[in-house]
């Protein structure tokens, strides 16, 4: 089982411009909006700067010394998915569709409002990386969920990592959280966060769910708190190719809340009559 990476606290963004008085404008509007703003340093090789950067999304203008950024996107496509923003004073449609075509996920043109640009960030965030800086929601009834893998663990010992010294002893296995003693081997510890932000270490447990129990606590997740339907439940099965009747939607939630409570001991999914189910 791979462990949950830890995000860094601020997403980090990259910003290649050559018009250096543009390029500090920009930076000092991604910090105010709590990125954390890394210009390239030089133009000869993007790539280099790009893997000692490491960024979340990329800002890269069309026109550059050299190398264009239309070739640079194509170059870090072939090593990472990173969202890419062109931003460029080229306004014809061939250069729009030459940007998506090497790999670009949006066009802002010259000159911008910085608002606007701002809006392009967080929204192209918002489609590619939620699901990474959630990666792992600790639910009620000792849960862990991972939204990356669709994974539901059972966490029988966690720890706050704001509270935590590095395992001590002849096994390496023991380690403190305030004065509770817990025992962690390095495979069993896996970062969560929690509703508040807090992140922690924990002991745990994958719970074995079949695809369309996988899927079905996804969607009620993913939606939590709030109710979801029988019909949007449905609908979220059929998205994997099977066809499920009603009666066999009532069955896998049967299955689903008695395989959940063994393990935990409580109810985790819940019914709201006449509306549908939800994930406490």
């Amino acid at each position: 089982m791979e462990p949950v990476r830890k995000m860094d606290s601020k997403i980090r963004i990259m910003v290649v411009e050559d018009d250096a008085p543009l390029a500090r404008e920009i930076g000092l509007a991604l910090e105010k909006w709590q990125y954390e703003a890394v210009v390239a340093e030089g133009f000869d090789d993007i790539l280099q700067e790009f893997a000692r950067i490491r960024p979340q999304l990329v800002l890269i203008d069309v026109n550059l010394p050299g190398r264009d950024g239309f070739f640079w996107c194509s170059r870090i496509r072939q090593i990472s998915k990173v969202p890419v923003i062109y931003i460029s004073s080229r306004n014809d449609d061939q250069d729009k569709i030459m940007a998506i075509a090497q790999g670009g996920d949006d066009y802002v043109e010259k000159p911008f409002r910085m608002e606007l640009l701002h809006a392009r960030i967080e929204a192209m965030l918002r489609r590619t990386y939620e699901y990474k800086v959630r990666e792992c929601i600790f639910l009620t009834a000792g849960l862990c969920y991972d939204y990356a893998a669709q994974s539901l663990y059972y966490v029988n010992q966690y720890r706050s990592t704001a509270y935590v010294e590095e395992p001590s002893g002849a096994n390496g296995q023991t380690g403190e959280a305030g004065e509770e003693e817990v025992d962690l081997t390095k495979s069993e510890r896996r970062l969560f966060t929690r509703s508040n932000g807090q992140t922690g270490e924990v002991s745990e447990k994958e719970i074995d769910l079949t695809k369309s129990e996988r899927r079905l606590f996804a969607r009620l997740v993913e939606n939590r708190p709030d109710v979801v339907t029988r019909d949007e439940l449905m609908m979220a099965l059929w998205d994997t190719d099977e066809y499920v009747t009603d009666a066999a939607l009532t069955t896998i939630i049967s299955r689903l809340r008695a395989k959940l409570k063994s393990v935990c001991g409580e109810d985790v999914v819940c019914t709201r009559k006449g509306q549908g189910y939800y994930v406490k």
